[in-house]
């Protein structure tokens, strides 16, 4: 096994954690693992997403809100390699560790879904209180972050830790 050795770097992974649009929420259901893709918005060493009230996600959540978010970008096309060599694809990946917390309070659900939709649409209206009380708002606390970016076979390996 590669020794690997972390580079401390937070700009990396935040340009990825910005680029892409779909992620994948790992969380613990009775002790099992299950993993959601969805799309979500990273503001300030924050992962935003929202969504219905009810559900397997919510109850995962509320059961035990440690959970693991992960975003990859893949090039396209693997390139060929002759018999023995190791096959490559330029890639990079990000995956944050932290707390999940469902907002309730309403004004901060808004402000929340506000961020979350100017992410998308930065010249967007501000949403309305009663659009707000519609859906459900959630905010992951990120505690740590890792990352790797490969190119040409060379990887780089990144880490952060977010003060608390």
């Amino acid at each position: 096994m590669e020794k690997i050795e972390f580079v401390e770097s937070r700009k990396e992974m935040e340009e990825l954690l910005r680029a892409e649009v779909i992620g994948y929420l790992g969380l613990s259901d009775n002790g099992r693992p299950y993993v959601v893709p969805l799309n979500y918005a990273y503001v300030d060493g924050r992962i935003l997403f929202h969504g219905s009230f009810t559900g397997k996600k919510m109850d995962c959540l509320k059961a035990n809100p440690q959970v693991c978010f992960t975003v990859a970008w893949q090039s396209p096309g693997v390139r060929r390699h002759g018999e023995g060599d190791p096959c490559h694809v330029d890639s990079d990946s990000v995956i944050c560790y932290g707390v999940a917390r469902v907002i309730d309070e309403p004004e901060e659900r808004k402000a929340v879904l506000d961020e979350f939709n100017y992410c998308f649409r930065p010249n967007a209206d501000a949403i309305s209180l009663e659009s707000a009380l519609k859906c459900s708002a959630v905010e992951i606390t990120i505690a740590e972050m890792t990352g790797r970016r490969e190119r040409e076979g060379e990887r780089i390996y990144w880490r952060h830790t977010f003060q608390t």
